[in-house]
């Protein structure tokens, strides 16, 4: 389906059809495969596999999972919820989504349900779209400062970005890239160093696909680089997304991104993250001690899927049998290394009073 922003949107509703049709993110760079979920366990495996995520986007996803829960049996929102909360632990959105659905169907008669749920669904996949748009412009001004004073000495503004924070992470537009596809819009010369993003590489399989289709001038390099190119002058911002972020701004988000805080905190350079307010945990402060990190199944790291020489996607061993592996699936970096948030309301400091105030 294509998208208000340029590309596909990841994820939507066919009335034709009556399923949700997603686009499976685990055959892409290769292949751009669209699936359909027709039940809770479709969406439940959607989410676990990785064929959908990315923290808005396991939000809305989760939602329509519980429509199509109660159009098969209306008694089964409460062990829906509790199946769909069981996929993805880290990222609140999932949560967020879930308790929304909650809230709007208590006290739905159940002949009703499935339909205010698939309304509740739809709100949701349109909120997520206007909310990453309007990411998208405050960063892009975020941006056009940045490159005011860049632009006398350099010929384009270098960002370097970690994971996937695009369209393919959320329904539509992205986070990080939202304010990426923004600012090359409205005109700012732009050139995207990005993090292969092991062990899923989700830099090299999905952020090199979506910028490659918006042509948009990137670079992949390998995930222990970027501290090297910062050293050398050639990294102007990090821009990141978050899985969830607490309310004195420590940022979870896919591993590897504290290393890049750090870096970037030592040559000087600003880091900024890009999120929905959805994705503040306004319940919890210390994100090192709070928030449950997920630890992913060991044949993410032991291989890798790739093109053989024929063309044909193939999965290969890179390591040695029975080697023990700790596949960790994010880490928080902490908020004094954060330069600002970037939210769909405004651009704040990542301190507690600041994001109290995203909520007045």
């Amino acid at each position: 389906m294509t998208s208000a922003g340029g590309g596909h949107q990841s994820l939507w509703y066919d009335t034709e059809s009556d399923t949700v049709r997603i686009i499976d993110q685990t055959r892409l760079p290769h292949e751009l495969a669209i699936a359909s979920l027709n039940s809770l366990q479709d969406v439940c495996v959607a989410i676990e596999s990785m064929q959908v995520r990315g923290a808005p986007l396991i939000g809305v996803t989760a939602a329509y999972g519980i429509y199509l829960a109660l159009r098969e049996d209306s008694s089964v929102l409460e062990s829906a919820i509790q199946s769909l909360a069981a996929t993805r632990p880290t990222a609140i959105n999932l949560h967020w989504a879930l308790q929304r659905c909650h809230n709007g169907l208590a006290s739905v008669a159940p002949e009703e349900l499935a339909g205010r749920a698939l309304e509740l669904a739809q709100i949701l996949e349109k909120e997520d779209i206007a909310v990453c748009e309007a990411i998208g412009e405050q960063g892009a001004a975020v941006l056009q400062e940045i490159w005011q004073r860049k632009s006398a000495t350099q010929s384009q503004l270098n960002i370097l970005t970690h994971c996937n924070a695009g369209a393919l992470a959320t329904v539509d537009w992205g986070t990080a890239l939202a304010v990426v596809y923004k600012a090359a819009a409205a005109g700012i010369p732009l050139h995207v160093w990005v993090d292969e993003t092991r062990p899923r590489n989700q830099g090299a399989s999905l952020t090199c696909w979506e910028l490659g289709q918006r042509g948009i001038p990137h670079t992949l390099v390998v995930d222990n680089a970027g501290g090297h190119l910062m050293q050398q002058g050639k990294v102007d911002l990090c821009l990141v997304g978050s899985d969830r972020t607490t309310r004195r701004g420590d940022v979870c988000n896919k591993v590897g991104t504290y290393l890049k805080a750090l870096a970037a905190n030592d040559n000087g350079i600003p880091f900024y993250v890009a999120l929905p307010i959805s994705t503040i945990d306004f319940a919890i402060e210390d994100g090192h001690e709070e928030i449950p990190i997920e630890e992913r199944d060991a044949e993410e790291v032991l291989t890798l899927m790739g093109k053989d020489e024929s063309g044909v996607p193939q999965r290969v061993a890179i390591a040695p049998e029975n080697t023990a592996v700790s596949n960790i699936g994010f880490d928080v970096t902490p908020a004094r290394l954060v330069t600002a948030l970037i939210t769909e309301r405004s651009v704040v400091p990542a301190t507690a009073e600041a994001i109290a105030g995203l909520l007045d």
